[in-house]
């Protein structure tokens, strides 16, 4: 199978020992180009996924920095753009399943669900899954939209990126697409995916208590200030 106009773009801070073997697993025969954006890190990330085949830029620190980097930086013939983790939790090899229904013209923006995925036991805190349902519950109140994560593994077509008016460069960036999706009347797929426990190196978020209320914080921030602005039309 040949290149079929995407480019996967992979936000990464120090992710020095699951970087190379993130991108090296990738199904590079589907996939014209990985874009790995160093997000500030000190452990030479970036020299490892380059060795692994990956395209690097840089970004000021900020994981909504980092994605629109890496989608700035995209391929101009790539007509999707797929996002995920650096830290191999996300399983690379289920790309194909994210991306079928925007290349077979029935979604331009495809979520993928570890909660109604499998999850490794202790890929994911009891915090997340809290999260995950209580922003879930709050977007069907203010979007009339239904979710049931926010996880980094996405796919959206490139045209429609373009067309939201993206503005959160922290950890809400995520967040900030789905509400964004919604309100544009985007066509919108959930499908399952697995999920695992990262290869190595500790989580920005969940390894850190005051990191993952901050983060927390700020996705329920956007929430409600994206969120509540505009419902769809």
């Amino acid at each position: 199978m040949t290149g079929s106009g995407i480019s996967v773009i992979i936000p990464a801070l120090n992710e020095r020992e699951s970087i190379g073997q993130v991108v090296a697993s990738l199904p590079w025969p589907m996939i014209d180009e990985c874009i790995v954006v160093d997000n500030g890190s000190t452990d030479g990330t970036d020299q490892v996924a380059r060795q692994a085949g990956a395209r690097v830029v840089y970004a000021p620190q900020g994981y909504g920095s980092a994605c629109s980097a890496g989608a700035e930086a995209a391929l101009a013939t790539s007509d999707i753009l797929v996002f995920l983790d650096g830290d191999g939790s996300d399983a690379v090899e289920e790309l194909p399943n994210l991306v079928e229904p925007i290349q077979t013209d029935c979604a331009d923006f495809v979520l993928g669900s570890r909660i109604r995925g499998g999850a490794e036991p202790g890929s994911m805190l009891g915090s997340q899954i809290f999260a995950a349902h209580l922003v879930g519950f709050l977007l069907r109140i203010l979007q009339g939209v239904r979710y049931t994560d926010m996880g980094p593994f996405r796919a959206i077509r490139r045209s429609s990126l373009q067309r939201l008016p993206m503005s959160e460069m922290t950890y809400g960036w995520n967040i900030e697409m789905q509400i964004r999706c919604a309100q544009h009347r985007l066509r919108i797929q959930e499908i399952p995916v697995s999920y695992r426990c990262r290869i190595g190196g500790v989580s920005k978020v969940s390894g850190d208590m005051r990191a993952s209320m901050k983060a927390a914080w700020r996705i329920v921030a956007v929430v409600l200030r994206i969120g509540a602005s505009r419902k769809r039309r």
